[in-house]
């Protein structure tokens, strides 16, 4: 527990430290900042039309502002993330430090998971500074908590799938813009893999949409738990985890 709280506050400390994590922090909050804008300014005209034509459907504000507001921020942690993981275990190997690190008496699994839980406690921060826009919103309408909490939840539980994803692809190289590439890549393969559901057949389209990120998250912004979604993102950190974990093992060896 030692040897992993050290890890955790070490790395935890270089990202506060670090002038990209809060250029990264003040791109995510002004590119949210802009979609929340338009997205409140396309449901005040839209509510304007309703109340000027009684026959009109009344609007929801979970369904038709807050749930692609959400799925917006989704797609923009996706390209944010691998910037935040690409320098974890990358970094640790173009410096050298990875040797001295897996000199000291540490396990791969302590390292790996000091990282990982680094890299999401900064990721909560993001999403947690967003929630501004939410409490501004409160001052205007009604805001459906409970919906939108859940729809937070699986945010943050996406964010771990992301990170453990992105960890993975820092341990497999030592230049941090191949890490960043290969992660973003490789997430975005994920996340999309369900677009092609429709196309591909009886036989591999549902499988398609059952290993889609974007599958899996579609419930949460619509204020839904399904326990297969849950599944799905902690079977998705294991096993990428459990990648890193391995991949480590093996540098250990050939050191």
């Amino acid at each position: 527990m030692r040897a992993f709280a050290a890890i955790y506050l070490r790395e935890l400390k270089a990202y506060f430290f670090s002038p990209i994590a809060y250029a990264l922090l003040v791109s995510f909050l002004a590119l949210t900042g802009y979609f929340f804008y338009s997205g409140v300014a396309f449901y005040a005209v839209a509510s304007l039309q309703v109340m000027q034509n009684p026959m009109m459907m009344q609007l929801n504000l979970q369904q038709y502002l807050l749930a692609p507001l959400l799925m917006n921020t989704s797609v923009m942690l996706m390209l944010i993330t691998p910037l935040l993981t690409m320098r974890l275990l990358s970094e640790e190997k173009r410096s050298g430090t990875m040797e001295l690190l897996l000199s000291y008496p540490l396990g791969d699994v302590q390292v790996v998971l000091g990282k990982f839980f680094a890299a999401w406690t900064f990721f909560l921060v993001m999403v947690v500074a967003s929630w501004f826009h939410v409490g501004l919103l409160a001052t205007m309408a009604e805001v459906p908590w409970a919906p939108l909490a859940v729809a937070y939840l699986g945010l943050i539980i996406m964010g771990g799938a992301f990170i453990s994803l992105g960890l993975w692809a820092s341990a497999l190289t030592e230049n941090q813009i191949v890490a960043a590439v290969a992660g973003f890549v490789a997430l975005l393969l994920v996340w999309a893999m369900g677009w092609s559901a429709s196309v591909a057949g009886p036989a591999i389209g549902p499988v398609l949409t059952k290993l889609s990120l974007g599958s899996h998250f579609e419930n949460f912004p619509k204020g839904l738990i399904d326990t297969a979604d849950l599944a799905y993102f902690v079977l998705f950190m294991g096993f990428f985890l459990f990648l890193s974990i391995r991949t480590l093992e093996a540098k250990r060896w050939k050191a």
